[in-house]
């Protein structure tokens, strides 16, 4: 089905103001399922991530979880690996709240309208983030201006947490568990072996 591409507004031009969905429900006589997407790449999904997620639940009817490929990256975990890790995980913190891990390798705007997201849900732990965010927002406001971003701050326990730092972490033997869930932590001995993640 062809996704419907937003009117393009002229630059400097004030966006448009729209009824909220209860509003628009009320209209439509049905009611509107509000779709978050939250994007990543998860090698692996940490206990940060966790955070966001658990928070994000509260705000949505369904949250789709995009684990972007980025081959690029020369990920640790295979797609397949990740994708189950997140849905395992994520799962256990949907109080309700439908859940669905999706891989993705194409823009994330495209992906967004893909998925019939109304908002995009993205992770803050520190300033560079947000330098980093507000660029794309920008940006993906320019593309479809109907699809909101909505920021979570990192929990203050989470803010230093990274997937590549508990991947450093636990090549060099140190205490992985502290930042991921026990079965993550198990997939990652059996990367980088017991002898060295302890």
């Amino acid at each position: 089905m062809a996704t419907r591409r937003p009117e393009r507004r002229a630059a400097g031009e004030p966006r448009p103001v729209r009824g909220s969905a209860t509003s628009r429900a009320n209209l439509s006589g049905r009611s509107v399922k509000r779709i978050g997407l939250y994007p990543g790449t998860f090698d692996p999904i940490t206990n940060g991530h966790l955070d966001i997620i658990g928070r994000a639940v509260k705000l949505v009817d369904k949250l789709i979880i995009g684990v972007a490929i980025n081959e690029g990256k020369g990920p640790l975990f295979t797609l397949e690996e990740r994708t189950k890790m997140v849905l395992d995980e994520a799962r256990k913190l949907a109080n309700g709240v439908e859940i669905e891990a999706r891989p993705f390798d194409n823009l994330l705007m495209h992906f967004a309208e893909q998925c019939n997201a109304q908002m995009i849900i993205r992770g803050l732990r520190a300033v560079s983030d947000f330098e980093y965010e507000f660029q794309m927002v920008a940006m993906n406001q320019r593309m479809n201006d109907e699809i909101e971003t909505v920021f979570l701050m990192a929990d203050p326990h989470h803010q230093a947490v990274s997937s590549r730092l508990v991947k450093e972490i636990a090549r060099l033997g140190g205490r992985a568990d502290l930042f991921v869930p026990e079965a993550v932590h198990e997939k990652l001995l059996a990367k980088y072996g017991p002898k060295k993640g302890k």
